[in-house]
């Protein structure tokens, strides 16, 4: 547990919180705020699907970006702010993770994992490092975490975010999202394959434009680069993960 802890993770989307929570303040920077700050919208979502079936998908869904109080919540995180720790607070989160899919071709299903565990969010003067570390409660049982840093580059009007990070994930995890059963190998003509364990390094891009008035246009860019355990998989068809997100939000302050 040690090693999983030392790659503390928060995903990567997000990246805004540079913007929402660098304003200037005469108090304490960490106080706690009872009003919502932050980003609320909608956004249209590019997922490339990296199965059998090789499809993407493309879909509209709320965008949230915002603390309340103790409560946060980043894009497919969500969670609630504990003891103050450094630069930021330890935190309780969840994830959504949609990394499931229905039986196909010979395989059995796969259900989405349910994320929870401890993370941060650590905006210091060099930088923000976003960490968090989940177990999967529902069928893998298995670790997954990432480790993030961002820093923040403005070009007039226009904030950029890159960033750049890693993600674990142990055997358990992966195994049970790409690995093949032998029972599946003999139904679907596939190879069995064990997975491993995987440490994969992704890069990723923010661009936050105002509009009118509190209103924002934020564009996220991500790649991730699989780790050969996953990769090897007979279930996966490319060494690349990516995602695009376009979201219109109205900026609470």
């Amino acid at each position: 547990m040690k090693t999983i802890f030392a790659t503390l993770s928060l995903a990567c989307c997000a990246l805004p919180a540079l913007a929402q929570q660098a304003a200037p303040q005469d108090t304490d920077p960490l106080q706690l705020q009872d009003r919502i700050t932050g980003d609320i919208g909608g956004g249209v979502y590019r997922m490339d699907r990296n199965g059998l079936d090789r499809s993407s998908r493309t879909t509209v869904l709320p965008y949230a970006y915002f603390d309340y109080g103790r409560f946060f919540a980043r894009v497919d995180t969500f969670g609630v702010k504990t003891a103050r720790m450094g630069y930021g607070y330890l935190e309780l989160a969840g994830r959504i993770n949609l990394e499931g899919f229905d039986a196909q071709g010979g395989l059995q299903r796969r259900s989405d994992p349910i994320p929870l565990g401890l993370g941060s969010f650590q905006e210091t003067p060099i930088g923000a490092f976003f960490l968090n570390v989940f177990h999967d409660f529902n069928k893998s049982h298995g670790t997954l975490a990432e480790a993030i840093y961002a820093a923040q580059l403005d070009v007039g009007p226009v904030s950029f975010y890159p960033q750049v990070g890693v993600e674990y994930r142990d055997s358990r995890y992966n195994d049970y999202f790409y690995g093949v059963s032998g029972q599946e190998a003999s139904s679907s003509g596939l190879p069995a394959y064990r997975a491993g364990s995987s440490t994969s390094p992704l890069l990723g891009l923010v661009a936050d434009m105002p509009i009118s008035g509190n209103w924002r246009l934020n564009l996220t860019l991500r790649r991730k680069w699989l780790d050969n355990a996953i990769s090897d998989s007979p279930i996966i068809r490319r060494k690349t993960d990516d995602l695009a997100i376009l979201a219109l939000t109205y900026r609470f302050k």
